[in-house]
């Protein structure tokens, strides 16, 4: 492979390229290596604006383009994996990006076909997206069988489309899907004990970022332009970023100021600097933060001190499972088990999650989350309330879960998820599962357990 100009690797398209070819394969979360390469280039804010649009939107609608670009390359002998996400990357653009006109997408792709292949690889690709560009893409409404059309259409694997349909109906896996195609918002979570949320909104404004409350919960905010880090209230420790469904976990906890309580699985420590700000050091209010890797207590640590409630937080490393035999039996008032999950959930802030999933890979995870409830029950007081979450959607890592632990803890009962009225309709039997295009939200699902 020739040398690569200085000048093409400044490319946004270069750069996108770059990026989804490290994401297939498997050396990054999408979310994570756009925010390194980012930080790598000077690329200027609309720059990082295209080159943001063409990762998420290229992995995003992956099996769709997939599907519009087979034709055009199946007679071909081999074609390289670099060269086919090239080609969606470039279909992608000629199908959603209305501002960009062809000749730049089509001149660009050939440059850097040729400079990172050779002349002929530049040939063959200006044939195919000229070809494509003559014929029109294929109709999806082609595919006969419905679940496969519809798996195409809103590019989930089939496996998943399979799940939605059976646990929501295939409207609701429709809406779903083609929610995922809305880019995330941004949302943060204001410290209301030190800034009252609406002043907060007033204090982002001034700084040109765009907020509006949360209607999910009343600690949030969503700025609809402007970046929430860079203002002065996550500076100064008011503010912390964090999904508005997240927010939801600790006020169902029902926290008292003097409580003792554990979350489980606490890095990197969002839930639990949350729950912190309903505890009060001064009549013992703790909350015992643990996770199993040491670098993950450490981001804990650093996360409660910037916020301002180190003096409320213990973190350290433990393995959830092993909380049993570490903790003296009826040692919390309270307890969390943010349980490790799938994270399918966050499928519209981590588009790439839905190919490195397989139903398989899901069969352990229910046992993991079991093992991890049944550890911390033996140290929760009478009368103390069990919350389980996951960011997570499917039924066998949420309600599957829970009815696997009751049945085991009859001395356990569901009680009602305290949140705003506004909610109340994701709630089946005492329990919550927010899908991502009801609220634009991460998916998420809450569960709370009163010891009896």
């Amino acid at each position: 492979m020739a040398k690569i100009p200085k000048k093409m690797k400044k490319s946004v398209r270069y750069m996108a390229l770059i990026t989804l070819e490290r994401v297939n394969k498997g050396g990054a979360y999408s979310n994570l290596l756009l925010n390194e390469m980012i930080k790598q280039s000077d690329l200027n804010s609309k720059d990082i604006g295209l080159f943001t649009e063409l990762v998420y939107g290229t992995i995003s609608r992956q099996r769709l383009l997939e599907f519009y670009v087979a034709p055009f390359i199946a007679k071909a002998k081999k074609v390289d994996d670099w060269v086919k996400t090239l080609l969606y990357l470039s279909v992608y653009q000629l199908e959603f990006l209305d501002k960009v006109p062809a000749h730049a997408i089509f001149n660009e792709a050939v440059e850097i076909a040729k400079t990172k292949g050779n002349p002929g690889t530049g040939k063959f690709v200006n044939g195919v997206l000229r070809s494509y560009q003559r014929q029109g893409k294929p109709d999806v409404e082609a595919i006969k069988d419905p679940v496969e059309r519809l798996a195409t259409m809103i590019s989930l694997p089939l496996w998943l489309t399979k799940r939605l349909i059976e646990q929501v109906g295939y409207e609701e896996t429709e809406k779903l899907g083609h929610s995922l195609y809305q880019p995330s918002h941004a949302s943060g979570r204001v410290d209301t004990r030190r800034y009252a949320r609406d002043q907060a909104i007033l204090t982002l404004q001034a700084e040109d970022i765009s907020a509006t409350a949360s209607i999910v919960s009343p600690y949030g905010v969503v700025a609809e332009k402007g970046h929430l880090a860079s203002s002065s209230l996550f500076h100064d420790g008011v503010m912390t970023i964090q999904d508005e469904s997240s927010m939801l976990v600790a006020p169902a906890m029902q926290i008292e100021p003097e409580h003792h309580v554990l979350d489980a699985c606490a890095a990197p420590g969002g839930k639990t600097t949350h729950i912190a700000t309903f505890l009060d050091p001064t009549c013992g209010g703790e909350v015992t933060a643990l996770d199993v890797h040491e670098h993950k207590v450490k981001l804990i640590e650093e996360n409660a001190e910037r916020l301002g409630v180190s003096s409320a937080v213990y973190a350290q490393t433990m393995d959830a499972r092993e909380v049993k035999e570490q903790f003296s039996s009826q040692e919390f008032d309270r307890i969390l088990v943010d349980a490790p999950c799938s994270g399918l959930g966050l499928l519209r802030r981590k588009p790439d999650i839905r190919y490195k999933k397989n139903a398989k890979d899901l069969a352990n995870l229910p046992k993991i989350q079991l093992e991890i409830l049944e550890s911390c029950a033996t140290v929760l007081k009478s009368s103390g309330i069990l919350t389980y979450s996951t960011c997570t959607i499917l039924k066998e890592e949420n309600q599957e879960v829970i009815a696997a632990f009751l049945e085991r803890h009859p001395d356990f009962e569901k009680i009602d998820v305290l949140i705003d009225p506004v909610l109340q309709s994701s709630v089946e039997d005492k329990m919550l599962t927010l899908y991502p295009h009801q609220f634009y939200t991460d998916g998420f699902f809450i569960c709370c357990l009163r010891k009896k």
